[in-house]
């Protein structure tokens, strides 16, 4: 019997269900969970039997959530204490009175303040906080240790944060192979690390230099990775200047993104089979963060970039002006994949014919940051 569909969606307000019945047309949805956190990126592994997700906020302070069970029942790995937990400490009397129990210590605490990215490396497991932080796990997210190479870097002290601070965002690696390891922060660019994580080094070169600006910019916004049936590893990204991809593990990247409509957007999904093809949601510009002419579409490509169309088949076709956010588009696993978005006005779309057409499976949810599909 085939595994059920689940869709995780991170929202400013909790981690959030949806599970497809057989045929699916319905998908039912969960009550919020992980205590209303606000959800920044979710990792779930079929194969460990693992969901992990990111989250926090200056009141909340910064953390790991995990569960074993499919998202029953979820548990916290707390690595610095928010706002909320000083006033607890601050006034003791009204968490008596509240039967609140007071706060522990957490153990790095006043080193970050939100955690950012979530993923498993090996048997490891790597999280992004808040200022550029990395983080490493030996016990599946229970325990954490700072990668110090990682936030030491020479030029470190000159990072400069995106809109929403210097995070690292994302993180991809080699497949089985838990030496090589990439992260793409804002508003600094690409890392990649050869040796699990000890060392690492910039990586914002472009292909063409001589032609054109020496590196891609900063900002990158996501990555994701593909693997070729002759073992080729490509990566992708979209970054505040456009779509770029990588054949060299991130030492040189050429851009891809012409016959897009705009070079800005946030998300980048690869089919999970099929590393020709992929997707993207392209916004208007920096300032006007919504589809061009207000008008919704996922943009495919099935030639590796080379070239791009647009598909809003059931998607909103005028006076459209949501944001589609960095991790909140995935495609699941299954013989015949699905994909979603999430969008900042709390809905979440899906397509069962690898982004030609869609229709909307969830309204009325929190701003949607992330979606990890399963």
């Amino acid at each position: 019997m085939e595994r059920k569909r689940r869709v995780f969606v991170g929202t400013g307000k909790g981690l959030f269900i949806l599970e497809a019945d057989g045929p699916r047309e319905a998908f039912s949805i969960s009550a919020p969970l992980c205590d209303l956190w606000p959800i920044n990126d979710i990792h779930a592994s079929v194969e460990r039997e693992m969901v992990w997700a990111a989250g926090g906020s200056d009141d909340f302070g910064a953390g790991v959530w995990r569960s074993s069970d499919e998202g029953r029942l979820w548990r916290l790995s707390k690595l610095s204490n928010g706002n909320f937990d000083r006033f607890m400490l601050d006034d003791p009397d009204f968490a008596e009175e509240n039967n609140i129990p007071p706060p522990e210590i957490a153990p790095h605490n006043g080193e970050v303040t939100a955690m950012w990215s979530v993923a498993p490396v090996g048997e490891r497991l790597f999280a992004g906080g808040k200022p550029g932080k990395l983080y490493r796990s030996d016990d599946r997210g229970e325990n954490f240790a700072l990668v110090e190479s990682f936030s030491r870097q020479p030029g470190s002290d000159e990072w400069e944060g995106g809109y929403a601070g210097l995070i690292p965002h994302t993180i991809v690696s080699a497949g089985d192979d838990a030496r090589r390891i990439w992260i793409g922060m804002s508003a600094v660019g690409v890392f990649a690390s050869e040796d699990g994580g000890i060392g690492w080094e910039m990586r914002n070169r472009r292909s063409n230099i001589g032609s054109g600006p020496s590196d891609i910019g900063p900002c990158v916004h996501n990555l994701a990775m593909a693997s070729t049936d002759e073992g080729e590893e490509v990566l992708y990204q979209q970054n505040h200047q456009g779509v770029f991809i990588s054949r060299d593990g991130a030492r040189s990247w050429s851009e891809i993104g012409h016959g897009l409509p705009s070079t800005f957007g946030f998300p980048i999904e690869v089919h999970p089979e099929k590393p020709d093809t992929l997707w993207t949601f392209p916004l208007k510009s920096d300032w006007e963060r919504y589809p061009p002419d207000a008008r919704a579409a996922v943009w495919k490509s099935v030639d590796g970039g080379q070239s791009w169309s647009p598909r809003g088949e059931g998607l909103p076709d005028r006076d459209c002006y949501f944001t589609v956010l960095r991790q909140a588009m995935s495609c699941d696993r299954h013989l015949d994949p699905g994909l979603y978005f999430g969008t900042g006005s709390g809905s979440v779309f899906a397509s069962f014919d690898e982004g030609d057409s869609w229709r909307e499976i969830a309204s009325h949810l929190p701003a949607v940051r992330c979606i990890e599909a399963t």
